[in-house]
Parts: structure tokens; C-alpha cells; sequence
């Protein structure tokens, strides 16, 4: 296992101690230019690892604790990881693979940071795990701060989706409400300072990303995706993107691949974002992203942010990717079609990535014989309220057989 040496900057490569992970780069803030840190090791990840010895432990994620920043056996885990990569020739895509995050415990990608993150909340002695959340973050961080025995206070805002917010209580955890969505960051800042709360979130703006151990762990979707291809990456690779933790993670765990040998490239990166501010970095060659308003929130609240992260647009430059703005209509046509054709009923943002690959594809970024990966995050049920009114209201029959067929017919428009 390579041990922690430092956190470094994504940036200026600065190095801070390694419970640094309650800020960011002061060197770099101090220039108008907030950047993130990231896990440095005193030797080479995966240096000295086997291939076939990783694939017999299939317990969690943790079988690649050889490139990471603890030991399998002093993880805190509910046996996230290890989700099904799965083909999707329905789609009308092309050679397109779903990575589907929405098997882990609690049914979305957050938990791999949620394991990484608790982890260490628990080496260091965190007394509480604070987030800010609209829903996946906050509930993964209580469900892995339930398993850690470690108190945890969720800040979110009215209007949330009812089901995580449920989610979130039933774990046990604390949350908290707030009427303005700038309140959850200022008291959470306050018990991060104050008391000392161990934060799993992003927490202070502008925004650089999460927890620097808890995006460590989203290296492992890029270490399951070269496994299950025998070590031959895909062409590109596409997530719904907020603020880029786990599309920087994906990028490091494939860098790490390549560095050892294991892989001959890294695939190139494309961020599904909704509001437009890495496309607008990417398409004006900005060193920062810009704040994107929109004229009203969208449906994949998930990925809502207003503005980017350095990092984010960083692993796109690097890997010759790309940046799409996908509208409300596109996620709701993508969330029916991924159900209707492959029994797959992702969250709205997970749907991003889908309307992206068909942009590109037709804009012949993607070449035609390119294979794709996109990354399905999380599942509808945490946040159905954006596709019901998408859907027929199921009709009420009163009668036999003639009756069902007609309201079959009038509904769905099924002629048996």
C-alpha cells in the first residue's frame, strides 16, 4: 500500500501536510485562482501490485488498496465498487458501454468517495462528518459516517428532493435546512473552523471539488473499467459533471494505469455538464472557468453548479476532451429511453452523458468506430419528481377484457 505523503496542489503542485483537507491551496487563492489539493505517495501507486492478485478479491473497491491512500483492512466500506459495465446497442449510439454506479449501497457514484473520505475521517479521529449536500453527497457521507460509528450533520435547502432527504434521516444522520442555498456553506464552515467537523463536501467558493481522500477512491472506476476491457481503455470516457472530482479521479486512476505499464493510453475525458461553464473555458481558452448563470435551475440538480473547477478543465485540455451543455428536454428523452430500452431508470443527471455521446457522435468528434464508456451515476428513484410529469398517468379500468384493451389503446397507444 503506498502511503500518503503530502497533499499537493492540482495546479502549482505545492505541497501541504496530509490533514490539509479542510482547504485548498492558500498559494494559489492568494492569486485569484482557488485550486484543489490532491494525494501524493512516498512511492508509486500500484508499483509492485499484481493484476491477477486484484482480480480474486472481489469484496469492494478496496481489492485496489495498492493504489490507495489506506489499507483494505482499515477501510471503512459498505463493499461499494466492482458495478457492472454493461453494453447498450439499443441506444443508437454506436459502440457505447454504461458504467452503472447506481449498484453501489446507496445506489449512486458518491459512495466510492463516501468510503474514501469516512476512511480517513477515522484515522485522523473526526469527531463529526459534516456535508452540503442536495442529495447523493449527503447521503452516502451518512450512510459510510453510520457504518464509522461517527456522528454527521447534513446542511441542505428546502425544495430538495423528498426521497434523499429520507434517505439521509434514515441513516440516522442530522440534517439540517436552510432557506437560502449560500447558508448551508457558511455553517458548515463555521463547525469545519470552529469545532473542528471533518468536512466530505465542498464547503467554501469559489468551489475546487471535495474531499481530497474521498476523490482519491473515484480513481477505482477507471482501474474496474481497464480491467473489464483486458487492459484496453476505451476511446473516451463520459461523465455528468458538477464540479469534476470524479472526472479528475477517473483521469489520475488512468494516468496511474499508464504509468505502470498497465495500459498504453488514457482515453480522452468529456464533461456533460448543464450550465455551460467548462464548455465556455474550453471554447474561449480561459485559464479558469467561468460562472455560468442560468435563467432557470435544471432538473439534474446533481449536476447544477454554476461554475466549474480548475482541475475539471485541466483533465479536459490534457486529454483532448470535450465539454457539452445538455438541456432539460435532452435528460428527459435520455431518462425514458435508458428505461424503456435497457431497463436502466438513472437520476436526470446521470442522463447527461448519453445526450452528449449523440452530439458529439453526430458531430463526428466521435468517430463512428470509437467505443465510449458513460458513467451512470446514480438512480431515478432518489429524485423522481423530473420524470413523472414526463409519463402517462396509468389509467383506472373498470371492466373486462374490452375495457383494458381500449384504456391499453387510449393510454399507451398498445394495440395488443
Amino acid at each position: 500500500m503506498p502511503v500518503p505523503s503530502a497533499l499537493t496542489c492540482v495546479r502549482c503542485n505545492a505541497r501541504y501536510p496530509i490533514d490539509h483537507y479542510a482547504q485548498d491551496c492558500p498559494a494559489c487563492r492568494a492569486k485569484g485562482a482557488p485550486a484543489n489539493l490532491t494525494v501524493a505517495y512516498a512511492s508509486v501507486p500500484g508499483i509492485g501490485t499484481e493484476r491477477e492478485s486484484i482480480r480474486r478479491d472481489r469484496g469492494s473497491m478496496w481489492r485496489w488498496h495498492g493504489f490507495l491512500h489506506a489499507a483494505a483492512s482499515d477501510a471503512v466500506t459498505l463493499g461499494e465498487g466492482n458495478t457492472p459495465l454493461l453494453p447498450a446497442p439499443s441506444l443508437g449510439l454506436g459502440d457505447v458501454w454504461i458504467k452503472d454506479e447506481s449498484r453501489n449501497p446507496t445506489w449512486s457514484f458518491k459512495d466510492r468517495l463516501g468510503s474514501g473520505a469516512l476512511t480517513m475521517a477515522k484515522k485522523f479521529g473526526a469527531r463529526v462528518i459534516a456535508s452540503s449536500s442536495s442529495g447523493n453527497a449527503g447521503a452516502s457521507a451518512a450512510a459510510y459516517a453510520a457504518k464509522a460509528g461517527i456522528p454527521c450533520v447534513v446542511f441542505t435547502f428546502m425544495g430538495s428532493a423528498g426521497p434523499l432527504i429520507t434517505q439521509m434521516r434514515a441513516y440516522g444522520t442530522m440534517v439540517v435546512k436552510v432557506a437560502d442555498k449560500a447558508d448551508r456553506w457558511r455553517l458548515q464552515t463555521l463547525g469545519v473552523r470552529e469545532f473542528g467537523w471533518y468536512p466530505t463536501s465542498p464547503f467554501f467558493g469559489p468551489v475546487v471539488g471535495s474531499n481530497p481522500y474521498g476523490m482519491e477512491a473515484y480513481k477505482t472506476i477507471a482501474y474496474e473499467i481497464a480491467e473489464a476491457f483486458d487492459w484496453q481503455p476505451p476511446d473516451w470516457c463520459v461523465l455528468p459533471v458538477c464540479y469534476g472530482d470524479a472526472l479528475f479521479g477517473v483521469w489520475k486512476g488512468f494516468e496511474e494505469l499508464k504509468a505502470l505499464g498497465w495500459i498504453d493510453r488514457t482515453p480522452r475525458l468529456v464533461a456533460a455538464e448543464v450550465s455551460g461553464s467548462l464548455a465556455a473555458a474550453m471554447e474561449g481558452g480561459d485559464a479558469m472557468p467561468p460562472e455560468s448563470p442560468r435563467n432557470a435551475p435544471s432538473i439534474a440538480t446533481s449536476i447544477g453548479a454554476l461554475q466549474g473547477t480548475v482541475q475539471a478543465l485541466d483533465v479536459l485540455r490534457k486529454t483532448r476532451g470535450a465539454a457539452v451543455t445538455v438541456p432539460d428536454d435532452d435528460l428527459r428523452r435520455w431518462v425514458l429511453t435508458l428505461a424503456a430500452k435497457e431497463g436502466l431508470w438513472p437520476e436526470a443527471s446521470s442522463a447527461a452523458p448519453f445526450a452528449a455521446i449523440e452530439r458529439l457522435r453526430a458531430q463526428g468528434t466521435i468517430k463512428p468506430h470509437e467505443r465510449c464508456v458513460a458513467l451512470l451515476t446514480a438512480a431515478g428513484i432518489k429524485d423522481p419528481g423530473p420524470i413523472e410529469t414526463a409519463l402517462p398517468e396509468p389509467p383506472l379500468v373498470q371492466g373486462g377484457l374490452k375495457e383494458l384493451m381500449a384504456a391499453l389503446k387510449s393510454a399507451y397507444g398498445f394495440n395488443g
